[in-house]
């Protein structure tokens, strides 16, 4: 059975998961797997765009380095990137037959998607890879990432977001992202007070030792990052990113020249594919915050859908002051989506809404909500 085939059969989404079952498949096939040191990266916002800013500053003082993210848009491959480039399907095949004869028949069935897949990561990673840069799935404490040993814990900012598995309230969250971290911790800048009395007091409780993104950046080097993006052209919230990437390369003992790395985005982070279509993977209440900075005095068509279980309401009217219409786009998947519920808001607060059906050249679009939308999008619309 092909990787293609096998993850077909898992499922994405679980009413239950069962937090056990990644640490004891790793204890079972630990010995066979040569670890490189590994960076963790957890948070809501931020960790894709992080964790390439910094793969990218390793891979330039000349180390081998693996990154790791999810989900993807287009390819499978999108997940696994080494050395400047997604792996490719030989290396994912291999790496996936090499997995089958390691992992026993039960955790063959009952891994999730999630998990079999940090498996693979890991197994094509420690091949030859310096360093490797894992971005947690949904968590942080019980993240099938977090199984393994890391030599740097990443904090990105924390906000609402999966409050069905995290908790609901910002503390509850907060916590259980940071209970992963190991003994030396970054916090990049955060937008919740609480955020950084809850990393003080986890860092206190386990003896970690805690840089604050703000202590380690010198004014200098703030003139610098700020003087990058804007050469660059990048949007103005890749500056945390940047900032929090910066901080990770110097605690690991690196110096680094910011004007001879490349800065890749990936895919779907604010990004512009034509002269007026933006895309953003963005899902949540502070990408939407973020993303009407980046939009300020302008009115767009928001195209847009949402799981059930995110918080649309808010996340629309923090979106309402940019918008000029919205046009949904119509996505099936079985976490269920909330088409219904939006063109309700929306006929409440008398914002025009229809159907997503074609792209007017005079008129500016943002398409948000999720990798789902996006992909849709892209696949559906933008590539015909």
């Amino acid at each position: 059975m092909t990787l293609c085939e096998y993850l077909k059969e898992k499922p994405l989404y679980y009413d239950e998961i069962d937090y056990s079952r990644m640490p004891r498949a790793y204890e079972s096939i630990k010995k066979y797997i040569k670890l490189p040191k590994i960076v963790q990266i957890v948070g809501t916002n931020g960790k894709g765009s992080t964790g390439r800013f910094l793969a990218n500053m390793l891979l330039q003082k000349g180390l081998s380095v693996g990154h790791y993210t999810s989900p993807h848009i287009f390819k499978f491959n999108e997940r696994i990137w080494l050395n400047g480039k997604d792996a490719d399907d030989d290396v994912l095949e291999d790496a996936h037959k090499k997995l089958q004869n390691l992992l026993s028949k039960e955790f063959l069935k009952t891994l999730s998607y999630f998990e079999y897949t940090t498996f693979l990561a890991i197994l094509i990673f420690s091949e030859d890879c310096d360093f490797v840069v894992l971005e947690a799935g949904l968590g942080g404490e019980f993240d099938a990432t977090s199984v393994f040993p890391k030599v740097l814990s990443i904090i990105t900012p924390i906000g609402y977001d999966h409050s069905s598995f995290l908790g609901n309230s910002i503390e509850e969250i907060a916590t259980t992202k940071i209970n992963s971290i190991t003994s030396v911790s970054l916090l990049s800048f955060q937008y919740e007070e609480v955020v950084y009395k809850v990393a003080k007091n986890i860092a206190e409780k386990n003896a970690c030792k805690l840089y604050l993104v703000e202590d380690v950046l010198r004014n200098k080097d703030k003139k610098e990052i700020k003087k990058l993006i804007k050469e660059k052209s990048l949007p103005s919230f890749q500056k945390i990113n940047l900032q929090t990437a910066f901080c990770a390369i110097k605690i690991l003992g690196f110096d680094i020249d910011l004007q001879k790395i490349d800065l890749p985005i990936l895919p779907g982070r604010c990004q512009k594919i034509a002269k007026n279509i933006t895309i953003d993977v963005g899902h949540n209440i502070m990408a939407a915050s973020a993303i009407v900075k980046y939009f300020k005095n302008k009115k767009i068509v928001l195209v847009y859908n949402s799981f059930i279980d995110k918080e649309y309401k808010s996340i629309l009217d923090i979106l309402f002051p940019i918008v000029k219409r919205i046009e949904v786009l119509h996505v099936e998947n079985q976490r269920g989506m909330a088409q219904k519920e939006i063109k309700n808001i929306c006929k409440q607060k008398k914002i025009e809404i229809s159907d997503f059906k074609s792209i007017n050249d005079d008129e500016e679009y943002l398409v948000f909500g999720s990798f789902i939308v996006v992909e849709k999008f892209m696949k559906d619309y933008f590539e015909k």
